[in-house]
């Protein structure tokens, strides 16, 4: 998705944060550009095409994220499917929330991103991977692009930890603190 600044309202418009769940967030991610008015499908827009329809991993542009401190945001892309968004930059505040509701975000430099979106196209959109234990993602063609995420958000991903099972794993000191106050 080649466009800077990617706010919080165009990942999800804000009319539809009125619900208490996560689930059906999807469905309005993208809401102003993957439909017109009418509600029918842009063909133009990257999401609605054939295998990314699918896609799990998002090659975005500079500042994604950026805007309001919409968690419903980070909601929307994983209730749609995505797992990844590989940007030069993000929003500080979608960081944040993206962390703590595990999906992936990965920094790579605006060149190498743009590189990224050209070859997954030239492949026809041929799926691509990332290997959060080596850190490279992994296209069809062989092809292997290092990356560096911070070591806690990293460790955090791979054990599936949110930020109470994070806290949980002291629970015992906790417990002699608390025993001791």
């Amino acid at each position: 998705m080649s466009l800077a600044n990617v706010d919080t309202d165009m990942i999800i418009p804000a009319r539809f944060m009125k619900a208490l769940s996560r689930s059906g967030l999807g469905r309005h991610l993208f809401q102003e550009l993957r439909y017109a008015a009418d509600g029918a499908e842009r063909g133009d827009f990257i999401l609605n095409r054939g295998p990314c329809r699918h896609a799990r991993i998002l090659i975005a542009d500079r500042n994604f994220g950026c805007g309001s401190s919409r968690e419903h945001a980070v909601w929307a892309l994983a209730d749609f499917g995505i797992r990844c968004i590989v940007a030069p930059s993000f929003g500080d505040i979608f960081s944040n929330n993206a962390r703590k509701n595990g999906l992936l975000l990965i920094r790579l430099p605006e060149a190498a991103c743009e590189e990224l979106r050209d070859a997954v196209t030239r492949a026809q959109y041929a799926p691509i991977t990332i290997d959060l234990v080596e850190q490279k993602i992994r296209l069809a063609s062989g092809e292997a692009i290092a990356f560096v995420v911070d070591p806690d958000d990293r460790r955090t991903l791979m054990e599936g930890l949110d930020d109470i099972a994070r806290t949980l794993r002291h629970e015992a000191a906790i417990a002699c603190f608390e025993a001791r106050a």
